[in-house]
């Protein structure tokens, strides 16, 4: 009889885009959360958690720069007795099943509502440097109104937040701009009707961040050579046809006033653009009413993101502060956040037109600014860890360790072998922990305890001479009813 082969062990590998977060990490997203949440609150936005998944259906067909509901996102479909499949998906942000939820839920729900959403979400895409399949994100939105009072109020919000999580005012800009004005462009340039010729030109507007005026002049027109020599095909309009276009882009001045005469000149007689001109107008003013002036909010006319999704005002979170990529270069940090206002999502549920409008925040890019800053990522502090000198006197271990949690101090007891005390101490170090607590026989007898200082420890035996050890010592024996005070007392001076 052959030998029956064993089933092969699991590769204990991570699957590709996705990544593990530990204590430090998971910690410090919690804390952002609760500061971001805080900010949300105090707008007067309630919290809402929403499932994970959602039909396919009720997706849509909103994934950024994907034609199909089915690609781009981690979809299955599930039968019922009857052998009739449903498509399940895990969502892709949290704005679609907003709208779901909204639609089903509206005679329940106040108008406008006001929400905020903050978790993960799931993207079936090419993986790379910095981009992952999984990632959270922190959303708020008004349903409800079409007053650009919303659309101004997100803005705000999101210039608070930035400034609340420890962003400081000079290191960020949010930009703001209005999709109804380059419906105006479009107008005004005489192109044909149909979706073709307009999604080639959004498209090409699209990379004016990356390939400049003279750039998408070249791919509106004739056609350009990209940074490899290939050559890529232009749109093929005139170069009167290209002019509104790029009038459009351009037409950010100095003065808020001269940028809004620009853009009456790139939109010609269009409604549709005068009237998104009106708007920014508006929320212009509104901003300026509650104090927030161009050096946190601006009108910028090149924030063209999302252009197929939007209906109106749009904004963009910028990061100022300049960074080194991995190849060395100085670079500006970019965007942590977008969004704008979304007339037409909820409309698919209902075939009645419903305002919406709202931002979403990338928390793991805002963590990572937050890195850059130093704001975070400092020495994570562990639990005050117990030792143990004698494995039979483990209550005695239990109720020092009892003691210092009901006094609200982080603390364990060193639950490894025992045997070796050199190891509990590394083990300490490895933890992050700021004291040791050692009772051996002797100090059982004599009632008293002595408690480590690991972090001057560290630092002494770093740095120190053997002068400046003795008259700093790290390690301090006290009585034993004195051990939570004097542990309190040690972990008090470290924060100085």
């Amino acid at each position: 009889m052959a030998k029956q082969k064993k089933a092969p062990r699991p590769k204990a590998i991570t699957p590709k885009g996705f990544r593990d977060y530990f204590g430090s990490e998971v910690s410090e997203r919690a804390e952002m959360l609760h500061q971001i949440a805080g900010v949300y609150h105090r707008y007067g936005f309630e919290a809402l958690e929403s499932s994970a998944v959602e039909t396919v259906e009720a997706l849509g067909k909103f994934l950024p720069d994907v034609d199909r509901p089915n690609e781009g996102v981690f979809a299955w479909q599930e039968y019922d007795e009857n052998d009739n499949g449903d498509w399940m998906a895990l969502r892709y942000d949290l704005t679609a099943p907003l709208a779901r939820v909204y639609a089903q839920h509206r005679n329940d729900l106040p108008t406008p509502y006001r929400r905020y959403a903050m978790g993960p979400v799931w993207r079936n895409e090419k993986p790379g440097p910095g981009r992952y399949r999984q990632f959270y994100q922190c959303d708020a939105d008004t349903v409800g109104t079409s007053s650009m009072a919303a659309d101004t109020e997100i803005c705000a919000l999101l210039s608070d937040t930035l400034e609340t999580v420890g962003i400081p005012r000079g290191d960020y800009l949010v930009r703001v701009n209005n999709r109804k004005v380059l419906n105006g462009v479009l107008e005004a340039m005489g192109l044909p009707d149909g979706e073709g010729a307009r999604d080639n030109v959004l498209r090409t507007i699209d990379k004016f961040d990356k390939v400049g005026e003279a750039g998408v002049r070249e791919l509106l027109t004739k056609g350009r050579l990209d940074a490899s020599g290939a050559f890529i095909d232009g749109v093929g309009l005139s170069d009167d046809q290209a002019e509104p276009v790029l009038a459009f882009l351009t037409s950010k001045a100095d003065d808020v006033a001269k940028t809004f005469e620009n853009l009456r000149g790139a939109v010609g007689g269009s409604t549709i653009g005068a009237e998104g001109i009106a708007e920014l107008e508006q929320i212009g003013e509104l901003l300026a009413a509650g104090g927030y002036g161009a050096d946190r909010i601006e009108i910028d006319p090149s924030v063209v993101r999302g252009l197929g999704y939007y209906t109106g005002p749009v904004y963009e979170a910028e990061l100022t502060f300049e960074i080194f990529d991995e190849k060395g270069r100085k670079r500006q940090f970019g965007s942590v956040a977008g969004g704008g206002r979304y007339d037409d999502l909820v409309k698919r549920f209902t075939g009645q037109s419903v305002p919406a409008t709202g931002v979403s925040i990338g928390v793991d890019r805002l963590l990572a600014a937050l890195r850059e800053k130093g704001r975070i990522g400092g020495r994570v502090e562990g639990p005050v860890v117990v030792t143990v000198m004698d494995r039979d006197r483990m209550v005695d271990y239990q109720t020092m360790v009892a003691e210092l949690r009901n006094a609200g101090i982080r603390a364990e007891v060193y639950l490894g072998n025992p045997k070796n005390f050199g190891n509990q101490l590394k083990y300490a170090d490895r933890r992050g922990s700021p004291i040791a607590v050692i009772e051996g026989g002797d100090e059982k007898a004599n009632d008293v305890v002595q408690i480590k200082d690991l972090i001057l420890g560290a630092k002494i035996a770093e740095s120190a001479t053997h002068e400046e050890w003795k008259e700093r010592p790290s390690q301090f024996e006290v009585p034993r009813d004195q051990l939570v005070s004097k542990v309190r007392e040690i972990l008090e001076g470290q924060d100085d």
